[in-house]
């Protein structure tokens, strides 16, 4: 034990020493980062502007960056490839450390793509970049730009230190990860690029994450009445107000689903797999729109999952709740709503075990570096981590920097926690490929 913790000791120093340096470099990288549009919108996303800032980065620093399309994606027979996508013209970075070939490997993967930054009101542009008090704001610095620039400075610092690993150092950033995608990740995977660890750097406030949730967002919408007969004697049928009946339903779905057995990892979460309306539609209240009632009512619903959980099995459960319902209410037995599933198959959730080698490594790399053990517990949302663990035999942990706002107004990532984050992976790289 005392040559395990001495060896670590001696990697946080080295890892240190290696990062600090590059702090202005690292920042200069995230704002270009968040400063370029990276919004994906199924089925398409606009991402190859910033893998080309992720690209020029590393080309400075004498590092060779592969970016490929994902056309061939379109080709692959696997479940989780999405029909519904658009990959043409899209594409993945990745840059590879060559190791003694003595060593294990280690994949350091995250998604370029986010979410658009919405209707609401910023504090500053949403493409700002903009330095506050420790913090960098802009749509994507917390999920996951920041978490990017940290993977990638891991190389940088690496290779101008002239530092050889024994195992392979895989940096990946990927597209298609938000709206439930994960073809960025597929198509990595399907090309061979695989690891004997890999660390996700999703936004977790340092903590590191061994456990992600499953999700699947449904739309229910319903059509009722008559556009022709809005002035009429007869009742004016809408789906608007029946609408609280079905959002009754939910509610109660959402309580059931509290109680369920919740397992270790997810044991201390008083909302273990949440039920979540996320969007309510009947009519808007802009002046522009005539004074008439609804005619559509609609609601998106997140369902999530914890990873040892059928998830086919669940959501069968669920549509037979769901049927049981409209067939005894009078209004939705009469005007059955559509299930429109805003992607499919759902996401599944993921585990690694306390006691895996992999997890003691992140644990004992960032508690080294921290100088505090990290909180080692599960994710709050689900991520591509499954495909990398499940479907490829990748032992996936997530770790990353602190913030707050994600898929909000005012996004944000605290600096100093993205340097941590940098030096603990760096720490971790160095543990657990050795030198």
């Amino acid at each position: 034990m005392a040559e395990v913790a001495q060896t670590l000791n001696s990697a946080v120093r080295d890892a240190r020493k290696m990062i600090r340096p590059l702090e202005a470099e690292i920042v200069r990288l995230l704002q270009a980062l968040v400063k370029t549009n990276s919004v994906a919108i199924p089925p398409n996303g606009s991402e190859t502007a910033a893998q080309r800032v992720l690209q020029d980065f590393l080309t400075a620093h004498g590092l060779a960056a592969e970016m490929y399309d994902l056309e061939f994606l379109t080709r692959a027979e696997h479940p989780y490839r999405r029909t519904d996508r658009h990959y043409s013209g899209r594409y993945n970075l990745i840059t590879r450390l060559q190791g003694s070939g003595r060593g294990r490997s280690l994949m350091l993967s995250g998604h370029i793509d986010t979410v658009p930054p919405g209707h609401d009101a910023w504090t500053d542009d949403p493409w700002s970049g903009v330095v506050k008090g420790g913090r960098l704001y802009g749509r994507g610095s917390y999920d996951m730009k920041a978490g990017l620039a940290a993977a990638f400075a891991v190389a940088v610092a690496l290779n101008t230190a002239g530092v050889k690993l024994n195992g392979d150092l895989l940096c990946e950033s990927v597209v298609d990860e938000e709206w439930g995608g994960g073809g960025g990740t597929l198509a990595g995977r399907l090309r061979g690029d695989v690891a004997d660890a890999c660390v996700i750097p999703e936004p977790t406030d340092l903590s590191i994450f061994r456990a992600s949730r499953g999700g699947y967002v449904v739309d229910i919408e319903v059509k009722a009445g008559d556009s022709q007969n809005y002035f009429s004697k007869d009742q004016v049928v809408s789906p608007a107000i029946p609408m609280g009946r079905l959002l009754g339903w939910i509610d109660q779905l959402s309580l059931q689903r509290k109680k369920i057995d919740t397992g270790e990892t997810y044991r201390s979460f008083s909302d273990p797999a949440p039920v979540q309306v996320l969007a309510l539609e009947a009519k808007t209240f802009e002046l522009d729109v005539p004074l008439s009632v609804p005619l559509m009512a609609r609601v998106r619903t997140y369902f999530q999952f914890l990873p040892q959980e059928d998830v086919s099995v669940v959501i069968h459960e669920i549509k037979k709740s769901f049927n049981s319902f409209c067939e005894a209410d009078q209004f939705f037995s009469t005007y059955k709503p559509e299930w429109k599933p805003l992607f499919d198959p759902p996401l599944l959730g993921h585990e690694l075990g306390l006691d895996h080698a992999w997890t003691k490594t992140l644990s004992a790399s960032a508690q080294s570096v921290l100088d505090a053990p990290p909180v080692v517990t599960a994710a709050e949302y689900p991520c591509d981590a499954f495909l990398n663990q499940k479907y490829f035999g990748m032992p996936t942990l997530i770790f990353g920097p602190k913030g707050g706002g994600a898929h909000n107004v005012d996004e944000y990532v605290e600096i100093e926690s993205v340097m941590q984050t940098a030096e603990v992976l760096l720490t971790t790289a160095l543990a657990w490929c050795g030198t």
